[in-house]
């Protein structure tokens, strides 16, 4: 065989390694890393998009939850994870965006340590108070807490998460004072919204909306730009006098970096597919999330850098930083 052939076969084999290698992908459990509590919208989304790529692939998908510190311990466990496709977390703009910028010493890059594989879902942050409070719109809420200033609590899911952020966003165009309590988590601090340790929490829609849908809590308005197609009847901010305003959380599935291009792009499949089925848009649906149903990694990256970007601004003028 001549040099020049040699080459070629060597190549062509080379070429053919990788799906030859990988074919047999999944071959055991694949660990689903959740960097929050149970309870939370990551968490319910996690479980039911793990729940259909279990199915899928033939092997079980466990949901491992490692809440604290905003979402950055688990999603620093999930960077610093063997790069085999076999961990994967459940980014958000918390855990991507919002805890690198607020959180000292976050020891991960949201861009450069994940390989990013698609997104999966939105969904909106649903301001809410308890059935107590003196306000049934966000009009009469706003005039409530301009004749207490500093006297209304509001909870969230921890110091420099998004739902402190929504918050904050809201105070800003409304010129309000209130008083943050954070919580470890969404579960926690909507408990404490129904127990009415704090008035008002402004909730991803998945966490919140069982407890408004049981009378336990009075949806006023959502964050998104367009009204929820599961609270059809509850304004938007923009639309009840604050044109512009807009806070809603994605979720996204990543891996460490690093992982075989044959793994991410059957995984990238899988979700996509998953997504894209009347089954789970129905399941999202019921929970307050959108399903998005054709997202590139590409496209997920640029999403990330994006919102980096638009939260540095809220987060400065908010003056979080956490020590």
């Amino acid at each position: 065989m001549n040099r020049s052939l040699y080459q070629l076969v060597c190549a062509a084999l080379l070429a053919a390694l990788p799906v030859a290698a990988f074919a047999a992908y999944p071959d055991k459990p694949i660990r689903l890393i959740v960097a929050f509590e149970p309870g939370g919208s990551t968490d319910i989304v996690a479980r039911l998009v793990g729940q259909k790529l279990s199915e899928r692939v033939g092997q079980q998908v466990v949901v491992d939850n490692r809440g604290g510190a905003g979402g950055t311990i688990g999603t620093e466990i999930a960077a610093k994870a063997n790069p085999d496709g076999y961990t994967l977390t459940m980014g958000t703009t918390s855990t991507h965006v919002i805890a690198p910028e607020t959180y000292p010493n976050v020891k991960y890059d949201s861009i450069k340590d994940f390989d990013p594989i698609t997104l999966v879902a939105t969904t909106p942050y649903l301001l809410v108070v308890n059935p107590g409070v003196k306000a049934n719109s966000l009009k009469e809420f706003i005039a409530l807490a301009k004749s207490q200033p500093g006297k209304l609590n509001f909870a969230s899911a921890g110091t420099g998460t998004t739902t402190q952020l929504a918050m904050e966003m809201l105070k800003g165009a409304a010129g309000i004072d209130l008083v943050h309590v954070p919580y470890k988590g969404n579960g926690p601090a909507g408990i404490a919204t129904i127990g009415g340790q704090v008035q008002a929490l402004f909730g991803s829609m998945p966490a919140v909306l069982p407890q408004v849908q049981a009378g336990r809590m009075r949806p006023l308005a959502v964050g998104t730009t367009k009204r929820s197609p599961s609270l059809p009847n509850v304004p938007t901010v923009a639309e009840s006098g604050y044109p512009g305003f807009e806070a809603s959380l994605w979720l996204g599935f990543f891996a460490p970096k690093g992982v075989p291009t044959p793994i991410l792009k059957r995984l990238h499949s899988e979700l996509v597919s998953i997504a894209q089925s009347p089954e789970m848009k129905d399941q999202f649906l019921k929970n307050g999330a959108e399903s998005i149903t054709n997202s590139s990694p590409a496209e997920l990256t640029k999403l990330v850098a994006a919102e980096i970007l638009k939260y540095k601004k809220v987060i400065s003028a908010a003056g979080i930083k956490l020590q």
